[in-house]
């Protein structure tokens, strides 16, 4: 039998709980962290190079990632006013229902992928878990959760197999307290967008494990009374800037003190509105609000997990699971770094402890962890991929966009 070896990146700016250090050792899990080589280990100079927890994406619909941007007004009052926009085009446009044609399964598998190569490791669905979700997905996702969609689509199609959005407080009193409730509200600029927050806030369901997904319409003022309600903010600037103009006021939720201030967690949306991966919705949110490179490195990371209740997940600790990033040292900051990055420019993205895309100087590292590596390419940039996902990728109908298969 042939064993894995464990790795250790040094000469590196690894992103830990206890600051900054130099060292890395793993394998599946987190070995060692600012300490030596071990004897038979695989070494690996990093030069520099910036060691992140793997990425948390707050918030994705996963098959809705192959359709592309889709609007047909400039700018919409209301989210409610967009899916009315979409509803009569599911079947009349021929482009959109050719794309509801391909298997579900093939759908999430685009959408995982697309997070994968941003150097996310972790996602949030928003929708049900399906059964699909188990087949040959690259990376976690999020599966004990509740979730109700909208106060809008409540009683209409929001599915992939057509299910209703579902009864907002009714979702909610069925969710344990222990595990996050994800809802779209106040996701438009006018007066209805306006009243969800205080409509939930009548229902009694703003609480601890309520993440507010978008909250657009939520005041800078209101933001206290959602901090000391326990709830969290994801917010997904890119398409909230694409549909409306504007984005939630985060800022104003972010300059809040103590209780006052809410957990923020960044996440793409899919791409129907949203930005093409996290990375390029980190520069989406540094245009769209002032926020620092400190601030988006945690959204994407430790706060983007605790709004999920993942406290394993977005931090490098020793014993947690291996799900690490590197991306070269292009900032004078790791964070700084992180928001300069795109996905060409990841230079490992690692699943407890298992290389599934790199470049091919972490040739050593697919071969430490007995990972068979094959030669692909993303925007035009030459990677090393795990061969079982390469195998994925070439029996998949659906391409994505800047992956070539050698």
């Amino acid at each position: 039998m042939i064993f894995s070896r464990a790795v250790s990146f040094v000469n590196a700016r690894v992103v830990a709980e206890a600051g900054i250090a130099e060292s890395v050792r793993f394998g599946a899990r987190v070995l060692a962290i600012g300490d030596r080589p071990r004897r038979g280990d695989t070494v690996v100079d990093l030069e520099g190079a910036v060691v992140l927890p793997g990425l948390v994406n707050a918030h994705d619909h996963l098959e809705l990632n192959h359709y592309g941007r889709l609007k047909f007004r400039d700018r919409y009052q209301n989210a409610s006013e967009w899916n009315q926009d979409m509803e009569p085009r599911l079947s009349r446009d021929k482009a959109i229902a050719a794309a509801r044609t391909h298997p579900l399964t093939e759908r999430l598998f685009i959408g995982a992928l697309k997070n994968l190569l941003a150097g996310v490791t972790m996602v949030a669905h928003h929708n049900p878990f399906y059964p699909e979700l188990r087949r040959t997905i690259p990376i976690r996702v999020l599966r004990r959760y509740g979730w109700a969609h909208s106060f809008y689509l409540e009683r209409r199609p929001a599915g992939a197999y057509g299910e209703h959005g579902g009864d907002v407080a009714g979702r909610w009193r069925a969710t344990p307290p222990d595990l996050p409730f994800f809802v779209h509200l106040a996701e438009g600029v006018d007066v209805e967008a306006r009243s969800e927050l205080p409509r939930l806030e009548a229902l009694g369901c703003v609480a601890s494990n309520t993440a507010i997904v978008h909250g657009v319409a939520i005041d800078g003022d209101e933001w206290p009374r959602v901090a000391r309600h326990g709830a969290g903010l994801v917010w997904c600037p890119a398409s909230n800037v694409f549909l409306f103009g504007q984005t939630a006021a985060v800022r104003q939720a972010l300059d809040g003190d103590g209780a006052s201030r809410p957990t923020i967690a960044l996440a793409t949306d899919s791409r129907l509105t949203g930005s093409r991966d996290l990375l390029d919705e980190l520069r989406a949110a540094r245009a769209a609000a002032r926020v620092t490179p400190d601030e988006l490195l945690r959204m994407v990371t430790c706060d983007a997990a605790a709004l999920l209740r993942q406290p394993r997940a977005g931090r490098t600790t020793v014993g947690a699971p291996a799900d690490l990033v590197v991306i070269p040292p292009v900032g004078e900051t790791p964070a700084a770094a992180l928001v300069g990055a795109r996905r060409k420019d990841v230079g490992l993205v690692t699943v407890e402890g298992r290389p599934l895309v790199g470049d091919p100087s972490f040739a050593a590292v697919f071969g430490a962890r007995r990972v068979t590596a094959r030669r692909v390419t993303v925007d035009a940039v030459a990677k090393l991929m795990d061969s079982a996902l390469v195998r994925r990728i070439a029996g998949c109908p659906i391409a994505e966009p800047g992956v070539a298969l050698a």
